[in-house]
C-alpha cells in the first residue's frame, strides 16, 4: 500500500510522457501509442509541424481524445508548428506564424490541451534583437490577450539551442521576452533540457540543473515553468546544435534527470520526451524517467 501510495504522489508531482504520432486519430492513434509508451502525459501535433496548413480537425477524435484524457488523468499538450517565427524579417512569414499559432491554440482548446508550445524563433535578415523583440510584441501580444477563458491554454515559450540569431536560448534570454509580451498571466515556459544543454547551461556539471532552475524562477517568477521536454543531448555543452538522445545515453547523463524530479520549481510540472528510437525506445525512456523519478 505504501508504494502505490507513493507512485501516485510522484506521478501526480510529475507526470512523465511522450510525443505521439497522431497520423491514425488523436485519439485511435495517439492514445493507443501513448499506452504502449506507458505514458501519463501527452504532447501532440495539430497540424503539419515543418508546414503553414491549418486543418480543422476531426471532431469525433477531438471529443474522444479530450474526454478520455480528463477520465485518464492524462496533462496534454500541443506544440506549434516549427515554422513560426515572429522575430522574422520577412512579412508573409510573421503573418502565416500569426495565423498558425491562433490555430494551434484554438485547436488545443478544442481537445483539452493545458498548453501550447512555441519555439522563440530568431532575429532573421541581421536585424537588431531589440528590433524583433518589438516585432514579437506587436503581433504576440495580442494573440495572447484573446486568451480570456479558464479553458484556454497556457502559451509555453520553448528557447531554442542556441543556433543563428536566436531571440532566446539561454535562461537570461526569457527575461527580455517576458517583458516584450507584459510578462502576460497566460504566459509560461516550455524548458527543453538538450536545448538548455546545448545553449550552454551545463546541466551534467555538479549542481547544473538546480542553478538552472534557480535562474529559471529568478528571470520568469514562479510558476511559470509548465512542462519540460526530457531529452539527453547527443552533442557536449554548449555546442548550439539541437541533437536530441535517449535519456541516459548522451552526454547529459541520467542524474540531471534524477535532480529534476526534486527542484520546488518542477512541482506539478509534466515530462515529455522527445527522443529517437521509436516506439521500444520511447517505453524504455518512460521507464527510464519513472525509475528516475523515485530516485533510483
Amino acid at each position: 500500500m505504501l508504494v502505490a501510495v507513493s507512485t501516485l504522489e510522484s506521478r501526480s508531482r510529475n507526470p512523465v510522457g511522450g510525443h505521439v504520432p497522431v497520423s491514425d486519430g488523436l485519439a485511435a492513434g495517439g492514445l493507443s501509442y501513448a499506452a504502449a509508451m506507458g505514458a501519463e502525459t501527452v504532447q501532440v501535433f495539430v497540424a503539419n509541424p515543418r508546414g503553414w496548413a491549418t486543418p480543422p480537425g476531426n471532431p469525433a477524435q477531438d471529443d474522444a481524445f479530450r474526454e478520455r484524457c480528463a477520465e485518464q488523468g492524462i496533462p496534454a499538450y500541443v506544440h506549434a508548428p516549427y515554422l513560426i517565427n515572429f522575430g522574422s524579417h520577412t512579412p508573409g512569414t510573421v503573418e502565416q506564424s500569426v495565423n498558425s499559432l491562433r490555430h494551434s491554440l484554438r485547436r488545443g482548446r478544442a481537445i483539452g490541451a493545458l498548453g501550447v508550445v512555441v519555439h522563440t524563433g530568431s532575429a532573421t535578415g541581421g536585424r537588431r534583437r531589440a528590433t524583433a523583440l518589438a516585432q514579437v510584441r506587436e503581433r504576440m501580444l495580442p494573440i495572447l490577450e484573446e486568451s480570456t477563458r479558464p479553458e484556454d491554454p497556457w502559451l509555453l515559450l520553448e528557447p531554442t539551442a542556441g543556433q543563428g540569431a536566436s531571440l532566446c536560448s539561454l535562461i537570461e534570454d526569457l527575461g527580455p521576452y517576458f517583458e516584450a509580451l507584459d510578462r502576460h498571466p497566460r504566459l509560461g515556459v516550455c524548458l527543453d533540457t538538450c536545448h538548455a544543454f546545448a545553449a550552454g547551461h551545463d546541466l551534467a556539471a555538479p549542481g547544473g540543473t538546480k542553478a538552472l532552475l534557480d535562474e529559471l524562477v529568478v528571470t520568469v517568477g514562479e510558476g511559470r515553468l509548465k512542462l519540460i521536454h526530457a531529452n539527453d543531448s547527443k552533442d557536449v555543452v554548449g555546442a548550439h546544435k539541437d541533437r536530441h538522445e535517449n535519456i541516459g545515453a548522451g552526454h547529459i547523463g541520467a542524474g540531471p534527470f534524477r535532480d529534476l524530479f526534486t527542484h520546488p520549481a518542477t512541482v506539478g510540472v509534466p515530462l515529455v520526451i522527445e527522443t529517437p528510437g521509436g516506439p521500444e525506445g520511447h517505453a524504455a525512456d518512460v521507464a527510464r524517467l519513472k525509475e528516475l523519478r523515485t530516485g533510483r
